[in-house]
């Protein structure tokens, strides 16, 4: 009983992993495409002042495809440093439509330094853990999918 009950866990979690990039949107999920591919990350939301001021700070590590996706009011010059921040990241810095405009790879822990997100037209920033947006190919030109994106203007709709 307890074998079987254990493989049917199992079987469920690789469904639930194995589930196709086209799912439907949700809060908790942000997918990104190019030419390189499909990819999904789990990831917390700060869309307040507050919670982009703690992101990731004090994190000691992060799930392989887990991420905190930024959201601002509106299209913005934003600049983020790492203070207090324990482990490498990446941010992938996105439009109001989900094109993403620019990737600064391996950030640096606990630096002080600013990293531009090299635009006024920011409004969504991802971070996620330092060297996968190399090692997936993320790069300017992709796309980026999450409710928050206006679907009437979003390059990769969640209908879709």
């Amino acid at each position: 009983m307890q074998r079987t009950l254990v493989i049917v866990l199992a079987l469920a979690l690789g469904a639930l992993v194995a589930a196709p990039a086209s799912a439907r949107c949700a809060p908790d999920r942000v997918e990104l495409r190019g030419d390189w591919g499909t990819v999904r990350f789990r990831v917390e939301i700060a869309d307040d002042v507050r919670e982009r001021a703690q992101g990731l700070m004090h994190v000691e590590e992060m799930a392989r495809l887990a991420g905190m996706l930024f959201i601002y009011e509106r299209p913005q010059r934003v600049s983020f440093w790492m203070e207090n921040t324990l482990i490498p990241l990446d941010m992938i810095f996105a439009d109001q439509n989900g094109l993403v405009l620019n990737v600064h790879s391996n950030a640096v822990p606990l630096d002080r330094t600013p990293i531009p997100g090299g635009s006024d037209e920011i409004v969504y920033v991802l971070e996620i853990n330092g060297g996968m947006a190399e090692d997936l190919g993320i790069e300017a030109g992709s796309e980026m999918r999450h409710p928050s994106v206006p679907q009437e203007t979003a390059l990769w709709p969640c209908d879709d």
